[in-house]
């Protein structure tokens, strides 16, 4: 089980270079947390290879810069109590949080197991309708 928290963040349009630079800095802090698989930030769109070789599709606003993700990959949901306890925790909302223009945006989930082959159901294609 992959546990997985996704975030996003909106800066402050005066405080694009700030928030990018604190999303870089936390990146190289929590990517080393026990139990952490990976901790990928991005601005845009972006397509990022993790050392496992999952393919992780992050997408935000390719068009506005004061948009941000993060994605946070754990063993599992326990484990980020590392992060929580790194001493940096500390430093990074109330750096943060002042700068964004509104408030994170905090998604946990859990990844699905893509491994094996899965059985998918038939159903009459009629039946099912899109409504926008």
């Amino acid at each position: 089980m992959v546990y997985t928290i996704i975030v996003h963040l909106v800066a402050k349009p005066e405080h694009v270079d700030k928030v990018k630079a604190k999303l870089i800095e936390a990146s190289r802090v929590y990517k080393n947390d026990k139990e952490t698989i990976d901790w990928h930030v991005a601005q845009g769109l972006c397509l990022i290879l993790d050392q496992l070789c999952l393919l992780t599709i992050l997408l935000s606003d390719v068009h506005d810069p004061c948009k941000f993700s993060i994605v946070e990959r754990y063993e599992q949901e326990s484990s980020q109590s590392y992060h929580l306890n790194n001493p940096y925790w500390k430093t990074f909302d109330p750096y943060v949080k002042p700068l964004l223009a509104q408030p994170m945006d905090l998604r946990r989930v859990i990844e699905l197991d893509t491994s094996e082959d899965v059985d998918v159901p038939k159903h009459n294609i009629t039946e099912i309708t899109y409504q926008e």
